[in-house]
């Protein structure tokens, strides 16, 4: 983003998209290893049999480069003061070592908080593409953003 945003940036249907990221079959290993070590996450050869045809990445994994990818696009980088939650999380589409992912932000709502009126709370919709443009994620998560400073 070339300037901060704030609570009132954030109008219902803005839209926001990121760059992309590569996954690279080292990395998709790396993260299972650690956080999800499901044989068709940390086995190149088992998964091959496993019913996806191959390595897959850890849907947590997607979920965190997706929000790398909104970090590093600034969307949020100047009002962020958290988020209570994410609903509605879906993986639709298995990761395989080379996609390329970006993520494209839409606003569904937002709405100023009625206990703290220095911020707002803003619902945004969250699809997640690879290098075929085929949807491979998608959730809603409720962002809490700081009002433009006066």
């Amino acid at each position: 983003m070339a300037k901060d945003l704030w609570f009132e940036d954030f109008t219902v249907g803005r839209r926001f998209e990121t760059r992309g990221a590569t996954l690279s079959e080292a990395q998709i290993l790396d993260f299972a290893w650690q956080w999800d070590p499901q044989p068709f996450h940390i086995d190149v050869e088992a998964s091959a049999d496993w019913g996806y045809g191959g390595l897959i990445a850890s849907g947590f994994h997607t979920l965190c480069v997706a929000f790398r990818l909104v970090v590093q696009a600034r969307i949020f980088t100047a009002a962020s003061l958290g988020s209570p939650g994410v609903d509605k999380l879906r993986w639709l589409r298995p990761v395989r070592p080379g996609d390329t992912l970006r993520a494209e932000l839409e606003v569904l709502e937002a709405r100023p908080s009625q206990s703290k009126p220095d911020r707002g709370l803003v619902t945004m919709l969250y699809r997640v593409f690879n290098q075929r443009r085929e949807e491979v994620m998608r959730l809603e998560a409720v962002q809490i953003l700081r009002r433009a400073p006066s």
